[in-house]
């Protein structure tokens, strides 16, 4: 048993919330207030009303996400949105959302994890946001097509595949989530990238990846970030003894 107040102080610290930026309405950390003693964490990368329910039957005490309930702004607290946030008050569940720092975090961060899922070290940081690069760069000397096999077995995927950074992959940028952006290409090809992994982006990034030359993989949004919340609700177990379990609720996206 750990006091809510001391595992959420913690959790502060150890993911930098307060230092990491973010998206406005991400509103890292504690969102939602429930029991003072935590036994049980259960991890789910979306605050969802299927991974709440779980929560509920589980009888966890504490829910951490990684995509949180506040996305949307405010909002009345009326049809979907009641419905996720109901249980948690009845049932005393908190809830803790950590959206980049879970990224960053370069132990139980999605994108040093899916690197090191894959066989690789990071070697540097890439994937500016707000004076802050969330991603990593890994060298390597991997054909293309066995990193797309490592991609799809190890996160039991579909990648889909824009190759035009040759078949050769030797400096590959990662950035889990949606990073299929402009922005991030045109960094990527800055730096001398010749691969950018993420979980998915627009219909224009693939004109950006055949212009700019680059390898871009699409291993899906969901995918690519059920490592780090998974990753971290061992941390705690481990840390502080407590019951976790990975709630899986893939989207397909």
């Amino acid at each position: 048993m750990v006091r809510l107040a001391d595992l959420t102080g913690y959790l502060d610290d150890y993911l930098a919330v307060r230092e990491v930026p973010d998206y406005p309405n991400a509103l890292n950390g504690l969102q939602v207030e429930g029991k003072e003693e935590v036994h049980r964490v259960l991890t789910a990368v979306d605050a969802s009303v299927a991974s709440i329910e779980e929560a509920v039957s589980w009888g966890a005490e504490l829910l951490i996400v990684h995509h949180g309930l506040f996305w949307n702004g405010l909002q009345p607290i009326v049809g979907r949105f009641r419905k996720r946030l109901q249980p948690l008050l009845r049932e005393g569940i908190s809830l803790y959302s950590v959206h980049l720092p879970l990224d960053v975090h370069p132990e139980v961060g999605n994108n040093a994890l899916l690197a090191r899922t894959l066989g690789l070290e990071p070697s540097g940081r890439f994937g500016d946001y707000q004076g802050t690069p969330i991603g990593v760069v890994c060298e390597t000397e991997l054909p293309l097509a066995e990193m797309v096999s490592r991609l799809e077995a190890k996160l039991q995927t579909q990648v889909k595949v824009i190759p035009f950074g040759g078949s050769m992959v030797r400096r590959v940028g990662i950035v889990t989530g949606g990073a299929g952006q402009t922005r991030i290409l045109t960094e990527a090809y800055e730096r001398g990238i010749d691969t950018l992994l993420t979980g998915e982006g627009a219909h224009h990034t693939y004109l950006d990846a055949e212009e700019l030359g680059i390898n871009l993989l699409y291993a899906g949004h969901y995918a690519t970030e059920t490592l780090g919340v998974r990753a971290l609700g061992e941390h705690l177990r481990k840390m502080f003894g407590l019951e976790h379990r990975f709630f899986d609720h893939p989207t397909g996206l």
